[in-house]
C-alpha cells in the first residue's frame, strides 16, 4: 500500500492529509473532495467575509437556517450548557474590541457595555429560524468549524473505504485506522516552553486530538497581552496548552478550549495540560 501526502490551506491554517491507498487516482479524488469540503465550510462560516452566511446572521440580514447550520448552532449551544457556559460561540460579541481598540480604558468601558449580551442564552432556534433577543450578540464559529471540517474529512475518508489516513488541520488531528505496517499513528505535542521540542508523543487510532495553546496567537493593548482564547474572565486562563483526545475533533476542540479557560472543568476525555 502506498502513502500519499497532500498539503493545502483552509481557514488561514496549513493542513496536511496523509492517505494510505494503492490507487493514486482514488487517493487524489479523496483529497480533492476533502479540500473542496473544507473550502465550502470556510466560505459559509467565515466570521470576517461579508458574503458568508455567518456574517449575514450576525448582521441580522438572514435569520433562516439550513439544516447543517441549525445542527451546528444547536450543538454549540449544547456544549455551552455542558461546559457551564465556558465554551461560548458568542464571545464574538466582544472579540472585535481586542483587534480594533488601542487603549485599555476604552477596552474596559466598551467591554462592560457588551458583556451583558455575551452568552448562548441570547439566541434561540425555533423551527428553521435563529432569533436573537438583542441587536448586539454575535456568533463566531472559529473554535468549532475547523474541527467540524476535520470530522467531515473523516466522513469522506470512511465513505471511500480508505483504511488508513491522518488528517491534520493546523493541529486539529484525526487518525483513521492503523498504518499498513500495523502500527498506530504517533502525534507529537509541542512543549509550550520550547516549541522546537515535543513534550510528549501520543498514539492515536480512530481518535481525534486537538491542542489549544496561549502561545499560538494573542492580542496586545497598551502593555497588556490577551490570549486569542477570549473569555469573560481572561485571568482564568492558567495552562500554557491543553490537549484533549476524544472520538471526534469537535469534541476535542471544545474541551481543549474550555479547559484553557477553566482547567477544573470535569471531563471524561484524555487530557494533557502543560
Amino acid at each position: 500500500m502506498r502513502q500519499f501526502i497532500y498539503t493545502f490551506e483552509t481557514m488561514s491554517t496549513p493542513c496536511e492529509l496523509i492517505v494510505f491507498e494503492n490507487s493514486k487516482s482514488k487517493a487524489d479524488s479523496v483529497a480533492q473532495a476533502i479540500v473542496q469540503e473544507s473550502k465550502r465550510l470556510e466560505k459559509k462560516y467565515s466570521y470576517y467575509d461579508s458574503a458568508s452566511l455567518l456574517h449575514k446572521i450576525n448582521s441580522r440580514e438572514v435569520n433562516r437556517l439550513d439544516s447543517e447550520t441549525k445542527r451546528i448552532l444547536q450543538r454549540a449551544k449544547q456544549y455551552y450548557n455542558v461546559t457551564n457556559g465556558i465554551f461560548d460561540i458568542t464571545v464574538a460579541t466582544i472579540k472585535d474590541l481586542y483587534t480594533t481598540l488601542k487603549h485599555q480604558t476604552e477596552l474596559e468601558t466598551k467591554k462592560a457595555k457588551l458583556l451583558p449580551f455575551v452568552g448562548c442564552e441570547h439566541f434561540v432556534i425555533k423551527k428553521e429560524k435563529i432569533i436573537f433577543d438583542n441587536p448586539y450578540t454575535k456568533i463566531d464559529l472559529g473554535g468549532f468549524v475547523k474541527e467540524y471540517a476535520v470530522d467531515r474529512a473523516v466522513t469522506i475518508v470512511k465513505k471511500n473505504k480508505i483504511t488508513a489516513a491522518l488528517m491534520n488541520f493546523g493541529g486539529d488531528i484525526y487518525a483513521h485506522g492503523k498504518k499498513p505496517d500495523g502500527t498506530t499513528f504517533k502525534v507529537g505535542i509541542k512543549d509550550p516552553k520550547n516549541r522546537a521540542n515535543h513534550a510528549e508523543f501520543v498514539k492515536l487510532e480512530n481518535e481525534a486530538l486537538t491542542t489549544s495553546a496561549s502561545y499560538e496567537r494573542n492580542y496586545t493593548i497598551e502593555n497588556n497581552t490577551y490570549s486569542h482564547i477570549i473569555s469573560k474572565n481572561e485571568s482564568a486562563q492558567t495552562p500554557h496548552s491543553v490537549t484533549v483526545i476524544s472520538s471526534n475533533c469537535v469534541e476535542s476542540g471544545v474541551y481543549s478550549t474550555a479547559l484553557m479557560i477553566d482547567p477544573t472543568l470535569p471531563t471524561s476525555h484524555r487530557v494533557l495540560m502543560l
